[in-house]
């Protein structure tokens, strides 16, 4: 049985550049979403702290998660996002879940 695989990344940016972190985000979305084995890719902000965002993914097993990584939109993020922002990632295993 093949096990979901969830990833949360939080990234905060570098100062005076919010503007061009949410463009990279948001520019991951759509061509995400469209991935064969992707079961969900979100991107929220936390209005109280702006600059912050959370990537929320999740892929129907690892071979979804290492296809999505080889792309070339998440090679242009991998590329970019150190310029732009403070990286957390978890990948997360599923423990209990509704």
């Amino acid at each position: 049985m093949t096990s979901n695989v969830k990833i949360v990344a939080i990234l905060t940016a570098r100062p005076g550049k919010e503007a061009e972190l949410r463009t990279l985000l948001e520019g991951l979305i759509e061509p995400s979403r469209a991935e064969p084995g992707n079961l969900r890719y979100d991107l929220w902000a936390d209005p109280a702290e702006p600059g912050v965002f959370v990537l929320d993914e999740l892929y129907v097993d690892a071979a979804a998660r290492e296809t999505h990584r080889a792309t070339p939109h998440f090679q242009h993020y991998l590329a970019t996002i150190a310029q732009l922002a403070e990286r957390k990632a978890f990948n997360l295993e599923r423990r209990i879940v509704a």
